[in-house]
């Protein structure tokens, strides 16, 4: 706890606690995955007590960012783990086989969302031999889903924009994921495997699979829920636990990455060098104020909120954008 003090830079995975919060010196710096939609108490402390901070998890999407994008590269983590997972739960073989006892046909895969880890489960689950179909409700999917060898499913739904800011898949309405369910649930039936990844950053979690839609599976099915620490794409997932329902094992693991230590490690190491490099200069922390990625990421600053969106989310007036500091 004495490192807390002690430090001016600080480096962290997840979230700090509040306790760890008043640990900290006034005038610090702070790098973390930070989850400040969910974490809004800390985001207040971290304020108050002039601490600045950065979010890894709000690096944007872009060329120049993508050595730093944690998100995309614990995501490849998560989807790689969730279909092993799958396999694991599942009471039958992934591949083809053909014996003298007779064929085993392969295993049907769906994967709901070709973000970074729909796009990994993909690829894993077609390593394993499965048929794999894939969904998003972004059109420019298709291309990586076919190219991974998988089938990209055609839904009819509301119009609306499917790419929300820095590249993440945006929040629809009610009417629009009413129809998504409707026309994917003969999708999800006739699947032996469902991986659903969909996630809207600062929202809870989207409803994809309905307690009906599961009814609807083959007993011994298996969906694997990558969205469960925000309530979950799939009626019926309970976080960190594996449950049954109608037959169907729904399994709702969170932290990924932890369960793949070493590399999650090597790449989150990675991540957060290249942000750090990317404010330093002669061996100094000097976040340069017009710089895209630092703008998108910080978070407090001068002891006040100073992400827009999160700023009009906690109710603050608009603040003046910080000066360039020497940490």
């Amino acid at each position: 706890m004495s490192l807390y003090r002690q430090a001016q830079v600080i480096l962290k995975v997840r979230t700090p606690s509040l306790e760890e919060i008043d640990l900290m010196q006034p005038e610090s710096t702070l790098i973390c995955v930070l989850d400040p939609w969910f974490h809004q108490a800390q985001v207040e402390r971290l304020a108050s007590r002039n601490i600045r901070s950065y979010a890894l998890d709000l690096v944007p999407r872009t060329t120049r960012a993508q050595s730093m994008d944690v998100l995309s590269a614990m995501g490849g983590i998560s989807g790689y783990r969730a279909v092993l997972n799958g396999a694991m739960a599942l009471p039958r073989y992934f591949p083809m086989l053909m014996t003298a006892a007779g064929t085993i046909h392969p295993a049907r895969v769906l994967v709901i969302g070709a973000g970074v880890a729909g796009l990994m489960a993909i690829a894993t689950a077609r390593r394993l031999g499965a048929v794999v179909e894939a969904y998003d409700l972004r059109p420019e999917a298709r291309e990586q889903v076919e190219s991974l060898g998988a089938d990209f499913i055609e839904i009819t739904v509301p119009e609306q924009a499917s790419e929300g800011e820095g590249g993440y898949a945006s929040a629809q309405s009610e009417a629009f994921y009413k129809a998504q369910q409707e026309q994917l649930a003969d999708c999800v039936a006739r699947s032996d495997l469902v991986i659903t990844t969909a996630a809207i950053p600062g929202k809870p979690s989207p409803r994809l699979v309905t307690r009906d839609m599961i009814h609807r599976m083959k007993r011994g099915s298996v969906i694997v829920d990558l969205a469960a620490e925000r309530g979950g794409n799939v009626e019926g997932t309970v976080m960190n636990e594996k449950v049954d329902v109608d037959g169907v094992t729904l399994v709702g693991h969170v932290d990924h990455p932890s369960r793949v230590p070493v590399h999650a490690s090597q790449l989150l190491t990675r991540n957060i060098t290249g942000f750090l490099m990317n404010m330093t200069e002669d061996g100094r922390l000097i976040p340069p104020a017009d710089d895209d990625i630092v703008q998108a990421t910080r978070v407090t600053d001068n002891g006040k909120v100073v992400h827009d969106r999160l700023r009009e989310a906690l109710g603050h007036t608009r603040a003046e954008q910080p000066a360039e500091e020497t940490a």
